[in-house]
Formats: C-alpha cells, structure tokens, sequence
C-alpha cells in the first residue's frame, strides 16, 4: 500500500494538555495508580471536559478543510502521548470522539516517557505539562514548551493566533547572552554593529516554518485562517536585526511588537493569542493571566 504524503505540521499533545485531567491526576498523585484507573474505567463514558490547548488542537485541525485536505492526507496533522495505559487510554479517545476531534494517532505508555516516541511521529511541536518530556524533546532538535495544565478558555474567534519571543524561542540567544553578561548598553552596539548578520535559528524556528508554508496558500489579511506575531522585550535600534533575519529566512510574521521590556501579558491579550511561547519564566506569568502560555526551557534563561 502507497503511503500518503507526510501533512505539512505535525504536532504531539499530551492528554493533560488537551483535556482537563487535574482531578484524576491529583488523585494518582494522592492514592496512586490502581485508584487512578479506577476512577478512570468507572467514568469511561464520562467527556472530559477540554483542557488549556483544546482550543488551539481544535483551530488547527480546523485547517485542514480550509486548505482542502482529506483524511487520508491531511495537511496538519495532531498526535497524542499519553502516559496512560492503554485500558485507562480509552477514556480519553472517547474524549476525543465526543468532541469532534480528527485524532487518529496515539500513543499510551503506561507511566514510561512519552518524549521517545515524538521525533518517530514526525511532529515538529510538542505542547506537554511534563518538563523532563519538553526537555527531552528541545534536546532532539524539536519545538517544545511546558503548559500548566487548566480549565479551556475559548477566544470567540476561529482565526488561529499565534506568538512568539524572539531571542532564544524563534531565534538564538547569543543577543540574550550580552545582554546578561554585559548590559543592555552592550546589547544595542552588538545588535547595531551586527544588524545585517542574520540572527541564528532557535528551537521554534522550524514549527514556524512549517506554519508560514501554511499561510502561503492564504493572503494576508482578516480572513486568512492563521495569524502570527513576534512579541519581544526588543526595541529600536535592535529591531533592525530581527526584520533582516526573518527577510533572510523569507518567513510571514504578521504582527512584530517591539516592547522594549514592558509586560507582555496585555499586549498579548489585545492580539489575541491561542497560544505564546516564551523562554522567560516572568514573561509567562504575565502572559498566562491573559492567555494560553509555553514555557521554553532553553538559552541561558534556563540554564
């Protein structure tokens, strides 16, 4: 049999960022694990109501008919890892069936790692409330981000939105590192002397790639179904440098907003935000008051 083409974006999710999974999860922390699939077989028929990336899952498969794929060959394609048992699993894929979701692909490991199977599975994001797994995932070259597990928050929009840090998510983080080592003085005559060097790729550079290639198809504008933005602690004169390096890569960002250290969290509520993904800790806390937020656990923040 001829297999179908690879879709453009794969992207791994794990059961407790799709579905809220808090009040089992807790007892499997409390009473262990023969009381957590109990609790599970017992509401097997029971949805489980949609966790913090339901959204975001659910605008991304919704591309497929916007872009004309079938089935059979999607275009975005979302993967779950769950830790599971494959007995206890079938909660969740009846989850997954009771609202709508194209999930085809799935792996339940029954407590072992999860992080080994998502380079097979060809995903270019992994979206995981396990930091080890995240970890795991940067250190193969692939995007990932830590999301504290909640309730969903629907946007009222279909338009999907995404944003991004600049240093150390979309690009490297050398700018970071003259920064922390020498001032921000330090900082902005690196960025000028360097301005027409291409910065160098960070983690979530290809996932960004794969989501502009998606956007091609579309125009830019209200009723395109994706949306992107830079959001960044950047101001001028750095800004140059990052214009340049996304022209060098020829990539689509929509929105670039150069905020010179002011919190992020509004400004990303104004946009509107599926989802951000940030290296700093602090950022997050601000963002996750608005929006749905990824911690990347890379570049010198993080070491």
């Amino acid at each position: 049999m001829q297999s179908s083409p690879l879709p453009t974006l794969v992207v791994a999710i794990t059961s407790r960022a799709l579905f809220d999974m808090e009040d089992s999860h807790g007892l499997f922390e409390r009473e262990g694990v023969e009381a957590f699939s109990q609790h599970q077989r017992d509401r097997e028929d029971e949805p489980l109501a949609p966790g913090i990336a339901f959204p975001l899952v659910r605008k991304l498969l919704a591309l497929n008919a916007r872009l004309g794929a079938t089935a059979e060959s999607p275009r975005v394609e979302v993967i779950l890892l769950s830790r599971n048992s494959p007995d206890t699993g079938l909660r969740v894929f009846n989850a997954i069936q009771h609202h709508g979701l194209d999930i085809r692909r799935a792996t339940f490991t029954s407590g072992a790692p999860v992080w080994p199977y998502i380079k097979p599975f060809g995903a270019s994001l992994l979206l995981s409330a396990n930091p080890e797994s995240v970890r795991r995932a940067l250190d193969a070259g692939i995007a990932a981000a830590t999301i504290l597990p909640a309730r969903a928050s629907e946007s009222g929009r279909e338009q999907l939105r995404i944003a991004f840090d600049g240093d150390a998510v979309v690009f490297g983080d050398e700018g970071e590192r003259v920064s922390r080592a020498h001032g921000l003085e330090a900082f902005g005559r690196h960025e000028r002397v360097h301005a027409h060097e291409p910065l160098s790729g960070g983690p979530f550079r290809p996932f960004l790639q794969a989501l502009h290639e998606l956007q091609l198809a579309f125009e830019p504008g209200d009723d395109a179904p994706i949306r992107t933005a830079l959001v960044t602690a950047r101001s001028a004169p750095a800004h140059e440098r990052v214009i340049r390096t996304l022209r060098e890569w020829d990539v689509r960002l929509d929105e670039a907003l150069f905020l010179g250290g002011r919190d992020k969290g509004e400004f990303l509520n104004a946009f509107g935000a599926d989802i951000f993904f940030d290296d700093s800790l602090h950022n997050i806390d601000s963002a996750r008051r608005h929006v749905a937020a990824g911690h990347v656990p890379h570049g010198i923040a993080n070491e």
